[in-house]
């Protein structure tokens, strides 16, 4: 930042003054107005265990949310008719049996299955096979619905309660409806019982994310942001091996549950959100955890940090800064944004799951097929880190949609026969690894988007639409009997939608979290008058300190 050097030295040291001034009281503004980055600092030891924390709660997650996997694993069966038979299985299923006396066919009731793999599935003990073989899909289908309220409900709820509170009812309710599930006697009540599982399970995504994020400040958002959800690929190929050990569903059921035990802890170790302290008034209880931490990264709290606090302090409108989500609709810029993050969310959920449904269908050995799956997401999880930082949310985004797309419409371009088979799995699994990239990066950048007092429920509302996307993507996936092409072209369009709507939305890196709905609703625009720095990413606000200032 020189001056030109045609100016007189005269007008050079005022200038240099001048911005020295501007540049000293944009350091006070941005540091002196936030308690929690004033008090904590970016990242220090105690953000780091409470963030660690949290991240392990996504192998519960990633566990429940695609055991259906393991649960309902396709078996070949036969008709049972009764006579000692030891034909092979076929590769079809076999749906009705042939009177040896009146030679009539009719439906078959009573079905031997192939053990050999798994000793009992939700297929096998409940026979959903032939006219009850959509009961499998159902049971996802009602699953993820019920991340999709989970969601929702939990959103309003952490905004309402606390970040902390939920999520400890979620876990409880993880724990109950788990273990509930693998003891259903029938079909009909562990259906519900799963719905619960889904309920705690939406809760759980949103409130540990939004406690991650709000905690964190500056550079280090984006990585933890990004490595938050690297358990979800680690519980993704450890459940590979657990269903190795444990071909039983109600014991694998159990086994992916119990773990939850061990979060019960979190009542002692997870503190409440002194964010959202601040913001809902609770100045006592926000300076009690801000002292703690403050202790635990060996900052010393001084008159700044008492400063901070008393400007951060809501007043007697706090009860009105507990926002809702037609709060995101009510002016044209903050709407124009939700949007456009809800469809990009669409994208994410839909691609994602559809892409894997997709590459299921190449056929081979399931547990392995899981373990690749989820080790596939992996690449794409630690360059996303670069990528966020490097290039910023928007671009990053933009490009993570762009592969996707570009890999799915290449695929309709392939002639079907056996011999590209392999060009095909490769650009469905480029295709992965660019949803995979997008999925934190939209996380990250819907929660620095939204302003605090909505930002758990327009999370949560914007998380529903990526289940929205995850329970049509197996429809997407079945467009193949009418036409092969179809679904990769689905896959290929959609997302290339979803980065045109990026342009949307401004950068998010290095500026400052929107705190009330007024700062969403400016966040973004071009302001005329800005006489000292351009801002490009918004106006300023109080969320954490800036990207240049580390």
């Amino acid at each position: 930042m020189t001056d030109d050097a045609k100016q007189p030295q005269s007008n050079v040291n005022c200038g240099d003054k001048e911005r020295d001034l501007n540049k000293q009281s944009s350091t006070v503004a941005k540091s002196g107005s936030d308690p929690v980055q004033t008090a904590l600092g970016d990242f220090g030891w105690w953000q780091f265990w409470i963030t660690f924390a949290l991240s392990l709660l996504k192998f519960p997650i990633a566990w429940h949310q695609l055991a259906i996997i393991f649960l309902a694993a396709r078996t070949p069966f036969k008709c049972d008719i009764g006579d000692g038979s030891t034909t092979l299985f076929n590769v079809t299923d076999r749906c009705s049996s042939l009177d040896p006396v009146t030679h009539e066919v009719a439906s078959c009731h009573q079905f031997v299955y192939d053990r050999s793999v798994f000793q009992e599935t939700i297929i096998t003990e409940w026979d959903l096979v032939c006219g009850r073989f959509q009961l499998s899909n159902i049971a996802q289908s009602v699953f993820m619905l019920g991340v999709l309220i989970g969601n929702v409900l939990f959103g309003m709820f952490s905004d309402k309660y606390g970040r902390k509170l939920p999520m400890m009812f979620a876990i409880v309710l993880l724990l109950v409806a788990g273990v509930g599930t693998s003891l259903a006697p029938w079909y009909e009540l562990f259906l519900p019982l799963r719905f619960a599982t889904a309920l705690a399970i939406g809760g759980l995504m949103i409130s540990s994310f939004v406690l991650t994020m709000e905690v964190v400040g500056g550079k280090w958002r984006t990585v933890v942001s990004t490595l938050h959800h690297i358990p979800f690929n680690l519980g993704h190929m450890s459940m590979a091996l657990i269903s190795y050990f444990i071909r039983n569903w109600r014991q694998f059921q159990l086994a992916i549950t119990l773990p939850s035990l061990f979060f019960f802890t979190y009542w002692w170790i997870i503190p409440e959100s002194p964010r959202w302290l601040l913001a809902m008034g609770k100045e006592k209880q926000a300076r009690k955890i801000l002292t703690a931490g403050a202790s635990r990264n060996n900052r010393k709290l001084d008159g700044e940090f008492e400063k901070s606090l008393m400007n951060s302090q809501p007043g007697k409108g706090a009860e009105e800064n507990k926002g809702n989500v037609f709060d995101l609709f009510r002016t044209p810029n903050l709407r124009k944004k939700t949007l456009a993050v809800f469809f990009n969310w669409m994208v994410c959920g839909l691609c994602f799951y559809g892409l894997a449904q997709y590459m299921g269908e190449i056929g081979g050995n399931i547990f392995v097929n899981v373990a690749s799956s989820g080790l596939i997401e992996l690449p794409g999880a630690f360059l996303c880190i670069y990528l966020l930082e490097k290039f910023g949310r928007r671009n990053t985004l933009l490009s993570a949609n762009l592969v996707t797309a570009m890999a799915c419409i290449l695929i309709t371009f392939l002639p079907q026969n056996s011999e590209v088979e392999h060009f095909k799995f490769i650009l469905a699994s480029l295709g992965i690894v660019g949803s995979s990239i997008a999925f934190p990066t939209i996380y990250l950048f819907s929660g620095e988007l939204f302003p605090t007092v909505v930002r758990n429920v327009g999370v949560g509302s914007a998380s529903m639409c990526a289940r929205i996307g995850s329970v049509i993507a197996p429809f997407v996936s079945s467009l193949g009997v009418f036409n092969v092409y179809l679904p990769p072209m689905i896959f290929g369009t959609v997302p290339l939608i979803g980065a045109l709507l990026c342009l949307l939305l401004p950068e998010t890196r290095g500026a400052q979290l929107p705190v009330t709905i007024e700062d969403g609703e400016r966040f973004g625009l071009k302001l005329t008058k800005s006489p000292t720095k351009k801002a490009e990413n918004g106006t300023h606000n109080s969320g954490f300190v800036a990207d240049e200032q580390l």
